[in-house]
C-alpha cells in the first residue's frame, strides 16, 4: 500500500509518500516547506502568517511528494493538536483529495506521529514502551501499551521544553528559532559554571516544569553580564537532567521494554547522548529508539507511519465529518 501523509500543524507544510509491503516501510518521498524566515523578525510563530504561507505551499508540496511515485491508496492527515488555522489547511486539502480520488482518509494525532517516527529505519517497537515527547508545544511521558493504545503519565505544567529553549534564546538575544542556537552554543560552554534549578526533579510524579529554569536564566542575565555559552550549557544540562531522570524512573516503574524519544527537541545532541548512555548503564535491557535527526521535526512521514497503524485497525475518517482540534489529546 501507499500512504500520502499531510502535516500542517504549525509552521511547516509537509507531504510524504510511504510504501508499506509486508509490514516494511519504504520512503518514496518526503517534502517540507518551512515559513520560519517569515516569523524570525517577530521572534516567534505568527499563526496568521503561518496559515497564509501554508495555503500557498500546500498544493506545490503535495504535487512534489506525489511526483513519480504512482497511485496512492490512503491519505493520512494531522487533525490536531496544533494551530487551528494551520491544521485547517492540511485537513481541507486531504478532504478534497479523499473525495476527488475516492481514497480512504485517516485522521492522525500529531503526537502519534512523533511516537512512531523511530520505526522508519525499519525497527519495530517492543511493547510496553515509554515515549518521551519533547517539542516546542509538548513535553509528555506516555505509556504506549500497544499500537494506538496510550496513557499519559506525565506532562509539563507550564512551558514545553522546546518553548523554554526558544525563550532562553530570546533572553540571550540569539535570534529565532532560539532552541537550535542554544544547543549549538552550549557545546562551547561549561554546564558546571552557572547553577541552575531542576524543578520537580524529585516531585514523586512524572510531571515537568521548565518555566523556572528559564526564569533563572532571565534573572541571572538581568544581574549582569554572563558568558552565553556557559549559560546555554547550564540551562541545557538542567533540562536534560530532569527529562532523563524522570524517564528512567518511569521506565523502571512501568517495566517497559522500549523507550522512544520524539519531537523537535529529540534533535538535541546532549539529550540524545545522555538518554542513550544512562539507559545503557542503568536499564541495559530496555531498547532505546531515537529517530534520525532529519525526522525529529514536524514532517509528513511520521503521519503516514501512524496512519498505517490506523489503517490496520480500520480506523478511517469520514471526509464530511473530520474536524480539526487544536487541543487534541492522545
Amino acid at each position: 500500500m501507499r500512504i500520502l501523509g499531510i502535516e500542517t500543524s504549525c509552521d511547516e507544510t509537509a507531504a510524504a509518500v510511504l510504501e508499506v509491503k509486508g509490514g516494511k516501510f519504504k520512503v518514496l518521498s518526503n517534502k517540507i516547506a518551512s515559513s520560519v524566515k517569515l516569523h524570525a523578525k517577530y521572534g516567534g510563530i505568527v499563526p496568521e502568517l503561518a496559515a497564509r504561507a501554508q495555503m500557498e505551499y500546500i498544493i506545490p508540496v503535495i504535487e512534489s511528494a506525489l511526483k513519480g511515485v504512482g497511485d496512492i491508496d490512503y491519505i493520512a492527515v494531522t487533525n490536531g493538536p496544533g494551530l487551528i488555522t494551520s491544521l485547517r489547511v492540511g485537513v481541507e486539502a486531504a478532504k478534497t483529495l479523499s473525495y476527488t480520488w475516492n481514497k480512504p482518509l485517516i485522521a492522525v494525532n500529531h503526537l502519534e506521529g512523533h511516537i512512531f517516527t523511530s520505526e522508519l529505519p525499519g525497527k519495530k517497537i517492543k511493547f510496553p514502551a515509554l515515549a518521551l515527547i519533547v517539542s516546542g508545544g509538548h513535553t509528555q511521558l506516555v505509556l504506549v501499551k500497544d499500537y494506538l493504545n496510550y496513557k499519559i503519565i506525565g506532562e509539563t505544567q507550564d512551558d514545553a521544553v522546546g518553548e523554554a529553549f526558544d525563550k532562553v534564546g530570546k533572553i540571550l538575544s540569539l535570534g529565532y528559532p532560539g532552541g537550535p542556537v542554544v544547543s549549538k552554543l552550549a557545546e562551547k560552554g561549561s554546564a558546571g559554571k552557572i547553577e541552575m534549578p531542576r524543578p520537580m526533579i524529585n516531585s514523586g510524579d512524572y510531571n515537568f516544569s521548565f518555566s523556572g529554569i528559564k526564569t533563572s536564566v532571565l534573572y541571572k542575565v538581568k544581574k549582569g553580564r554572563v558568558n552565553k555559552a556557559d549559560m546555554c550549557a547550564s540551562f541545557q544540562q538542567a533540562c536534560t537532567d530532569v527529562l532523563v531522570i524522570k524517564a528512567i524512573k518511569a521506565a523502571t516503574e512501568y517495566k517497559v521494554k522500549s523507550v522512544i524519544i520524539g519531537g523537535g527537541v529529540a534533535a538535541n545532541k546532549s539529550l540524545r547522548e545522555e538518554l542513550d548512555n544512562k539507559f545503557k548503564k542503568e536499564l541495559s535491557k530496555v531498547n532505546i529508539y531515537i529517530p534520525e535527526i532529519s525526522l525529529t521535526g514536524d514532517n509528513a512521514l511520521m503521519i503516514a507511519v501512524a496512519g498505517y497503524y490506523k489503517i490496520k485497525k480500520k480506523k478511517f475518517s469520514d471526509y464530511k465529518k473530520i474536524k480539526v482540534d487544536p487541543n487534541l489529546k492522545l
